[in-house]
């Protein structure tokens, strides 16, 4: 929950439900809580228990007064959400963005179609300063452990060094190689399989 005083301090934080106070000109006091969906579109329940007794929000946008009409839920405007909450919705973390890049079979060369995502990819980093960012290498199990496992690896290197090309001012660049030991797509061994030859971008 995020509770929000006159100056938009954040005091306590709660996945999905947002309470705000505000002052009016009548200064009369007003809180309420509004219960939000999360960005994939999935949505919590929020018991609210009052002098008044217990009311459970369970619809996006449900919002309730914790005062004159405690118990009463209404529905809260997008509007009127932005209003309230700017402060304390720009103040929440971003959700780490998670993308795969694919390579040819036995290659550190990524396919034509993941060499188009590259720059799509290095926008959005660029929205978000002072990033994290995690790479880690995949192969199928065409070929032996022991080569997968380099071959992996110079994958997470080949796709680091581009991002570092592209983001100079990037710190933190952290890289890993998983080899044949995490297939996206299970497989017999010796199976070429295009989506576990792969690259996983991890950034936060």
């Amino acid at each position: 929950m995020i509770i929000k005083s006159m100056n938009n301090s954040v005091h306590r934080i709660l996945k999905g439900v947002y309470a705000c106070c505000i002052l009016a000109l009548t200064a009369c006091s007003q809180s309420y809580v509004v219960l939000l969906e999360e960005e994939d579109g999935s949505l919590g329940k929020v018991q609210v228990t009052t002098s008044k007794g217990t009311t459970v929000l369970e619809n996006n946008r449900d919002g309730m007064d914790l005062h004159a009409e405690a118990g009463k839920t209404f529905a809260v405007s997008d509007k009127q959400i932005k209003q309230d909450f700017a402060g304390a919705l720009a103040a929440s973390p971003q959700k780490p963005l998670s993308f795969y890049l694919y390579f040819e079979g036995g290659s550190s060369s990524l396919t034509a179609e993941s060499q188009a995502e590259v720059p799509k990819i290095i926008v959005e980093i660029n929205k978000r300063p002072g990033v994290d960012i995690s790479i880690i290498g995949h192969t199928d199990t065409v070929g032996d452990e022991q080569n997968n496992a380099r071959l992996s690896l110079e994958r997470a290197k080949s796709v680091a060094q581009l991002f570092k090309d592209a983001l100079p001012d990037t710190e933190k660049v952290t890289i890993d190689s998983h080899g044949e030991k995490n297939l996206l797509i299970a497989t017999p061994d010796d199976t070429d399989e295009p989506k576990n030859r792969r690259v996983e971008v991890m950034v936060r």
